[in-house]
């Protein structure tokens, strides 16, 4: 009955070859696809024309592959060269005889996902010196007032609401803040025996992250099993799961749970050490709760690279913390509220106005790293096929999606040389999800636009990547 069923289903494919249609069945007809949802769709670039599908409008989780949604509204609507500005200044006077700020010093967060990023350290390299540089030639030499960071640029709310709880507090899960910095990464360095022993902490970077941590881990074996459990803005929170054995040094990311305040605390101890006295203490907008100070004056300001940089690191690294930044942005922009939802109704909107159908999209986040968030193969396809066609900045865009086997997350993927310099794809994955879409040129030389999704397949995911590249290669080889 099941190949009778498949067989049924593969009649309405439309055959362009005979090649093709052998290597989707083979792949569907696979035991570890038994209890698997599959959502493919393939169209030649030029002429819209259908090449291959199953599924093309059944909704499936994407993972990564939302990062496409994202990064292309973002690129339309914001602009390629747009920037974002993190400003330094004070409020009140300087009483120059004596060298006293009578006021505050502030530092204005502006949604900047990169600020301190060592993705880009060209642009933010000893950022706080600078700042510190330019507060000193005023001839500030104390402050009465605090060093307040205002992270009311978004909301009060870093993380959507669908994420689980296992990956909030690991460095993928780490939340959008407006005033996001070093990527909201903490790194905690171990040292470990052999199996089943208690990994030693050697080091902590940043060194003041602002949240304790109680050590469960155990090693075992080779693999990273490790997770960090907190939740932001807390103080407390523990290691789980099992690190390699027998490593020197050992690295568990985890996520800064209060940037905002731990960039205060950094800059407050930075101003001290450079000689400058400071009456008050380090707090941040959200924990004062009080409107912004009359009379800012400005001192400093830091720039971001442009979009057009920023979503080719996110693109080809899956940040999932940039992702989220940009969906907050679109809504600030925008909807004049820096909120998730305010940034997807924007992205709907956006999908609307290009024609592809937002009905069976669901959205959560910018990441996809919501296990509530589906997408069809259809549609991805589609918004490709439009930032192809008639996208403002389709040449910065496809530059920020990976050339598999060579280039970001696809860099040790889709080796086989039928894939070399003609395969441009984003891949998505989480358990028993794998997705990928894109753009590639058959060896006819014809432009083709794809996405596959794949969800519930049993047994190792290497097995599901193989047949889904000799599905590729097969498009590649007959088109």
């Amino acid at each position: 009955m099941v190949r009778i069923a498949l067989g049924f289903c593969l009649f309405f494919i439309p055959v362009i070859s005979f090649s093709q249609q052998v290597q989707l069945e083979k792949f569907l007809s696979d035991s570890s696809m038994i209890h698997s949802s599959v959502s493919l769709y393939i169209v030649n670039a030029e002429t819209g024309s259908i090449i291959s599908q199953y599924n093309p409008q059944k909704s499936l989780i994407q993972a990564s592959v939302l990062k496409l949604i994202t990064t292309s509204v973002a690129l339309e609507k914001l602009g390629k060269d747009y920037t974002f500005k993190t400003t330094v200044g004070y409020s009140g006077r300087i009483e120059k005889s004596t060298g006293t700020l009578e006021g505050d010093l502030v530092v204005n967060g502006g949604g900047d996902p990169t600020l301190g990023s060592e993705n880009f350290p060209d642009y933010y390299n000893g950022f706080i010196d600078k700042w510190i540089q330019a507060i000193k030639s005023l001839g500030i030499k104390k402050i009465t007032g605090r060093i307040i960071v205002d992270d009311s640029y978004y909301d009060f709310q870093p993380t959507p609401g669908g994420w689980i709880w296992e990956d909030i507090g690991n460095y993928y899960g780490a939340g959008a803040y407006g005033l996001s910095v070093i990527d909201n990464t903490l790194q905690i360095h171990f040292r470990t025996a052999g199996k089943g022993s208690l990994p030693v902490v050697t080091n902590i970077f940043p060194q003041d992250p602002g949240i304790e941590f109680t050590n469960f881990l155990t090693t075992s074996g080779t693999e990273d099993n490790g997770y960090i459990f907190s939740a932001p803005y807390a103080t407390m929170g523990w290691m789980a799961g099992t690190i390699p054995e027998n490593k020197e040094d050992f690295i568990l990311k985890g996520s800064i749970p209060d940037p905002p305040f731990f960039l205060a605390r950094t800059f407050y101890k930075k101003l001290a050490d450079a000689g400058i006295k400071i009456i008050g203490k380090p707090v941040t907008k959200r924990i004062i709760r009080q409107e912004k100070p009359g009379g800012f004056t400005l001192v400093s300001e830091t720039i971001s690279p442009p979009l057009s940089a920023i979503i080719k690191v996110l693109n080809h690294k899956s940040v999932n913390l940039y992702a989220e930044h940009l969906i907050k942005e679109l809504g600030k922009v925008f909807k004049n509220s820096g909120t998730t939802n305010a940034g997807i109704d924007v992205v709907k909107e956006f999908l609307d106005s290009v024609d592809v159908k937002t009905d069976g999209i669901f959205i959560e986040d910018g990441s996809g790293l919501s296990p509530r968030d589906a997408v069809s193969s259809a549609e991805i396809v589609k918004l490709l096929l439009h930032m192809r066609r008639d996208g403002r900045f389709f040449d910065d865009y496809l530059k920020s999606i990976p050339e598999a086997g060579r280039e970001g997350t696809l860099k040790n993927s889709f080796k086989d040389t039928i894939f070399e310099s003609r395969l441009w794809v984003k891949s998505g994955s989480m358990a028993k999800v794998r997705s990928y879409a894109g753009y590639f040129r058959a060896i006819s030389g014809k432009e083709m636009i794809f996405c596959i999704i794949v969800n519930n397949f049993n047994g190792a995911p290497g097995k599901v990547i193989s047949g889904i590249e000799e599905i590729i290669k097969a498009a590649i080889i007959n088109n």
